[in-house]
């Protein structure tokens, strides 16, 4: 007979993880084990510096905060599904915070001793405490929690798999193949290939393949007169065939074209021609396979003509990136190779355009992108944010050449949105004048922020502190980088409005844990992901490496890896900023492609209990980020 008790419990955990990646065997068996607690509100569960439970702990009903006793402070709220008091399972020390039962509460304790063997077996469950630990000092994949229960850490076990599904993914191949005996005709061999449409036709004997005939065959030896049409196979087909097993990745395949200096080859059981042919594999097939290659992309880029040609470019390297993110590739890698392939889609545009225009540009200018593209951070069809800067004229060549450029951007602009970007609401665009201008105009304009850093200055300031060179001249880009630091340096006010800016981000979650979410509007009820999440980290990354006159980083993620080898003590802090910015914008990035939108806004109830647990652990970061900022820069003076 069944024992109810347990089966409810089984019921309850299958739902949360990381109970959900055990099978529901091993579920029933362990919740047999399970304790069923109930605690009174305000009930201790454990306090601080208390010797370790021989249990850990699941929320069933109601909620428990987890707090310092010396501040009093809630530092963490779990609520239903929730699982704490790890530190037993990891490490071997006293608790180092306390867990109150914020109101009734039951819990399950499940016993360390049982579900250990678990966690070692099963890898999804073992990564999943062990971020769940870690979540409290910050960093999942600081050194300090490496090996706890595995010899190696999921991060290395990613970028493994990530060089393997590059180069590795298998090969689809032609199955339906087209044969002939030896002694067939090679008037009758064309008139075969013509009606099936093939490029290559199997010459077999007792149904073995020995050789090859291809349409490239037909012309170089046959439509050039050196054979009569009635010559046949065996006279002509290039043989022995090269064969290999049907199991080839597209790496093997096309590095064995290159080797033998052929365009088919055929595939057989074993690999050899000892068993019968299983398969035809065409370069064309490798090429398809191919077909999402960046180095492919990068080249069909390079060839394209007109701008129109550009878009369905991109629309393969949306596919690309889609295939990516399947893959679990990291983010770090994905950032890097889309953002390449979207600065070249740019270049591409920006190059059309100038063979447009009547003349050559009059003198050198950089195209800048600026916002989350000038970051390294757009991986999908956003809006423009672009401005041109250019080298100063004589005040007689002013006003024509500010006129050329403006026609240019303007060209450039309309050929961005043509492949996909939208126009910029706010007109932040190298076709407006205000985004179009000299060296001098743009040191003029950008000191005039700094040293009159009112609301909306402090605004365009941090959009134009996030710029990159796309395209152009980087000695002028160079020349207003080090006019910028400079003009910073000198007004060590503007940091205070620099640091206010970074603190009003709105916070992502409310008192229980509760996601914060818009009140009204179009997107009523649903999260935002950018103002809530990803901008309190974009803007305190800006602010930080600011403060330390740091050049040439305007990537989020790379600007706290920065910080974290220039701020020793502040290490952990910022290495989890750069995780959670790339875990934030993995997120919004899957949202985005999966609705088809910039994936800003969230649907909550479209999540599973586990996205919500792996968004709100990277909202950690956010609050001690801040804090930091707060104490460094004495923002209670501002006050």
């Amino acid at each position: 007979m069944k024992n109810t008790i347990s089966q409810r419990v089984a019921d309850f955990l299958k739902s949360y993880p990381p109970f959900n990646f055990l099978h529901q065997k091993d579920l029933e068996k362990l919740s047999e084990q399970i304790s069923i607690i109930y605690k009174e509100k305000d009930a201790v569960i454990f306090a601080e510096n208390d010797k370790t439970h021989d249990s850990f702990y699941v929320v069933h009903k109601g909620a428990v905060a987890l707090k310092k006793s010396t501040k009093n402070t809630v530092l963490d709220m779990c609520d239903e599904g929730d699982i704490f008091g790890l530190r037993p399972l990891l490490a071997q020390e006293n608790y180092i915070m306390e867990a109150v039962a914020h109101e009734e509460t039951i819990l399950y304790a499940i016993p360390i001793a049982v579900f250990k063997p678990y966690a070692l077996e099963n890898r999804n469950v073992g990564n999943f405490l062990i971020e769940s630990y870690a979540s409290n000092t910050r960093n999942p994949y600081s050194d300090i929690h490496k090996d706890k229960l595995y010899g190696d850490d999921q991060l290395n076990e990613n970028l493994h798999s990530s060089n393997q599904s590059f180069d590795l993914a298998p090969i689809k191949y032609s199955k339906k193949i087209v044969t002939c005996s030896p002694s067939t005709t090679v008037k009758d061999i064309a008139k075969i290939m013509n009606k099936k449409k093939v490029g290559a036709i199997l010459i077999v004997d007792e149904m073995l393949p020995i050789g090859i005939l291809t349409d490239k065959d037909l012309r170089n030896k046959i439509v050039t007169g050196d054979f009569p049409i009635t010559t046949t196979a065996e006279t002509i087909m290039t043989k022995p065939v090269i064969t290999y097993p049907k199991k080839m990745t597209v790496t093997e395949a096309q590095m064995a074209m290159m080797k033998s200096n052929i365009s088919h080859l055929c595939l057989t059981k074993d690999g050899t021609v000892n068993t019968k042919a299983v398969g035809i594999l065409s370069k064309h097939d490798v090429m398809v396979a191919l077909g999402n290659n960046p180095a492919v992309l990068i080249k069909a880029l390079k060839r394209t003509k007109k701008i129109k040609e550009i878009k369905p470019i991109r629309n393969r390297i949306m596919q690309l990136l889609q295939g990516y993110l399947d893959q679990n590739i990291p983010m770090t890698l994905i950032t890097k190779i889309i953002t390449e392939l979207n600065e070249a889609c740019t270049n591409r545009v920006i190059e059309i355009c100038l063979d447009k225009m009547s003349s050559p540009p009059p003198v050198k200018f950089a195209w800048l992108a600026l916002g989350s593209q000038g970051r390294g951070e757009q991986m999908l069809h956003t809006d423009q944010d672009n401005a041109i800067v250019y080298e100063n004229v004589n005040e007689v060549f002013r006003e024509e050449t500010k006129i050329y450029f403006l026609k240019f951007a303007g060209l450039v602009n309309k050929g961005l949105f043509e492949i996909g970007y939208d126009y910029c609401p706010a007109e932040m665009m190298a076709s407006n004048s205000k985004w179009c201008m000299s060296l001098d105009e743009w040191k003029a304009q950008v000191h005039h922020w700094i040293t009159n850093p009112g609301k909306n200055e402090v605004l365009l300031s941090f959009i134009f502190f996030d710029y990159s060179k796309t395209y152009g001249d980087s000695e002028i880009v160079n020349k207003l980088s080090d006019s910028i630091f400079e003009d910073v340096k000198a007004n060590p006010i503007f940091y205070m409005h620099l640091v206010s800016g970074a603190l009003q981000s709105p916070s992502p979650t409310g008192f229980f844990r509760q996601f914060l979410v818009e009140q009204d509007g179009a997107n009523k009820d649903n999260f935002d992901i950018k103002r809530r999440a990803l901008m309190p980290l974009t803007d305190a990354a800006r602010l930080l490496i600011l403060s330390h006159s740091v050049k040439g980083i305007s990537n989020t993620a790379e600007r706290f890896e920065k910080l974290a080898e220039l701020e020793p003590n502040n290490r952990e802090l910022y290495l989890s900023c750069s995780y959670s910015f790339k875990a934030l914008l993995k997120f919004r990035t899957k949202q985005g492609l999966l609705h088809h939108d910039s994936g800003q806004f969230i649907e909550l109830e479209s999540l599973t209990k586990m996205e919500k647990i792996k968004l709100k652990r990277t909202f950690k970061t956010i609050k001690e980020l801040q804090e930091l900022i707060s104490v460094r820069f004495n923002i209670s003076n501002l006050v």
